[in-house]
């Protein structure tokens, strides 16, 4: 996949991970796509490790692990600050 997919994929990964886990964030629109491109590739290691598949493009699989991947770097992200 080219970057400017992993941008998109992973910006929507990173709203959703917002969207489903609300809450006083700083930054705006270059940390909701920094913690989803991260969250896609936490939830690809992850997924990969305990043999459930891993982030292949554009597809309902990959987006679901990089939505949980988001979710867990936006959990790591909020403790950190906090």
């Amino acid at each position: 996949m080219g970057i400017l997919s992993w941008i998109i994929f992973g910006l929507i990964a990173g709203i959703l991970a917002k969207w489903i886990m609300p809450g006083k964030d700083g930054g705006g629109f270059i940390v909701t796509v920094i913690l989803g491109v991260l969250g896609a590739v936490v939830g690809g290691w992850i997924s990969t490790f305990f043999g459930f598949g891993k982030v292949d493009g554009f597809n309902f699989g990959s987006f679901v692990v990089a939505v949980i991947g988001a979710l867990v770097v936006l959990f790591i992200y909020r403790k950190i600050r906090s």
